[in-house]
């Protein structure tokens, strides 16, 4: 009983020595090492990737927290408006405040109307991501990765109980031939005879430890290995994450685009209030100009519309309004084309203003006594 205390290591004990470096370490296989790296690189980065495609797509974390309890409890999660549905619910009330037949308050109601159809296409987007992108990688992440990491912490006890017994083994075998060679006449037998059964006893003890650390490096190794298809799968859900995100968009573009066109049949809605920062509906405001050093843009057409008002008026009969006529720098050379036009050099200062029905792309400038039709398309808005 003596000796077999002396013997004895315990799995933690040899944990504690191993950490302290005073015990020897059995290694895995470079195979084995190799994917467990790579199980944890794909453990670590599909933990990222999940986080923060929840926070693309609800960035509120109440409302993630929210989520994540109904989830656990097993419950529908309730209908959540997106913020551009209360956005645009939000204008249509405020339109009705204004009065509807107001230009503000109709376009309030055209515009939030458009919201509304833009947050149901995102709401749309976070269901379709959630269900084919969000949802694989919580599978792996709390499914196939905890089986993982349950084999690899039995791995890891099958290692040290197999360390544990290489060390009591090398204990009996260092006690055993110690005894052999300084014999005691009186007590030579029966000290030999335990130091031989403690020694047998290790051997055996540790070919089962080896029998189990073999059998469950293999469970790990086959585990680990599935790690290429689960690549394959994420990949598969990472293209359809990628082909809702761009229908998101393509939709919310379009939506955009009939907005645009809804709002370009009421052109003199912003005649009333000329301190807008908008002078002219359409898709070319002024702050939106050409990089310095781009070719300047393709002239237009100065010819208007059989309906322009500026045809049946002379340029030198334009007045400016009393409020809202604005600088802007010229960014291109222009030409006149006719004498209803302005000619315009790069870089120089002009006074601009709109006048009620003009052409959107078109604008009255000034410079000392000169006037004519400028293109918004070469000048770069200032105040």
């Amino acid at each position: 009983m003596h000796f077999k205390l002396i013997l004895s290591v315990s799995p933690s004990e040899q944990y504690t020595e191993e950490k302290l470096g005073q015990a020897e370490k059995t290694e895995l296989d470079a195979h084995l090492e190799n994917l467990l790296a790579r199980g944890d690189c794909t453990k670590n980065w599909t933990e990222k990737i999940f986080r923060q495609t929840e926070i693309l797509l609800q960035p509120n974390p109440s409302a993630r927290i929210e989520e994540f309890l109904y989830e656990k409890l097993e419950k529908k999660i309730p209908l959540r408006i997106t913020n551009a549905e209360v956005l645009g619910q939000y204008m249509q009330d405020a339109a009705k405040e204004f009065g509807p037949s107001t230009p503000y308050g109709s376009t309030l109601i055209t515009v939030g109307e458009y919201q509304k159809r833009i947050g149901a296409v995102e709401r749309e987007f976070i269901h379709a991501s959630a269900v084919g992108f969000l949802n694989p990688l919580r599978n792996f992440l709390e499914g196939d990765w905890r089986i993982i990491s349950k084999e690899r912490r039995l791995l890891e006890n099958y290692r040290l109980d197999l360390d544990a017994c290489k060390a009591r083994l090398k204990k009996a075998k260092l006690a055993e031939a110690k005894a052999a060679a300084t014999p005691d006449f009186q007590e030579t037998r029966p000290r030999n005879y335990v130091l031989s059964a403690s020694a047998s006893a290790a051997e055996q003890e540790l070919r089962v430890a080896q029998t189990d650390f073999d059998r469950q490096s293999e469970v790990t190794r086959l585990l680990l290995e599935g790690i290429n298809s689960t690549h394959v799968n994420h990949l598969r859900c990472l293209h359809e994450f990628v082909k809702a995100q761009a229908a998101y968009f393509a939709q919310c573009a379009v939506h955009m685009q009939d907005l645009q066109k809804e709002l370009s049949r009421f052109p003199n809605a912003f005649v009333g209030n000329p301190s807008m920062s908008v002078i002219a509906p359409g898709p070319s405001p002024l702050s939106t100009a050409a990089p310095p050093g781009t070719s300047p843009p393709g002239r237009t057409s100065a010819s208007p519309g059989p309906l322009d008002p500026v045809v049946t008026l002379k340029i030198g009969e334009v007045k400016p309004p009393a409020t809202g006529t604005r600088k802007a720098k010229v960014l291109y050379d222009y030409e006149a084309a006719d004498v209803s036009e302005l000619s315009l050099l790069a870089d120089e200062l002009i006074t601009v203003y709109t006048v009620p029905g003009m052409d959107p792309d078109w604008l009255i400038g000034e410079r000392g006594n000169q006037k004519g039709k400028v293109p918004v398309t070469y000048l770069e808005l200032l105040s």
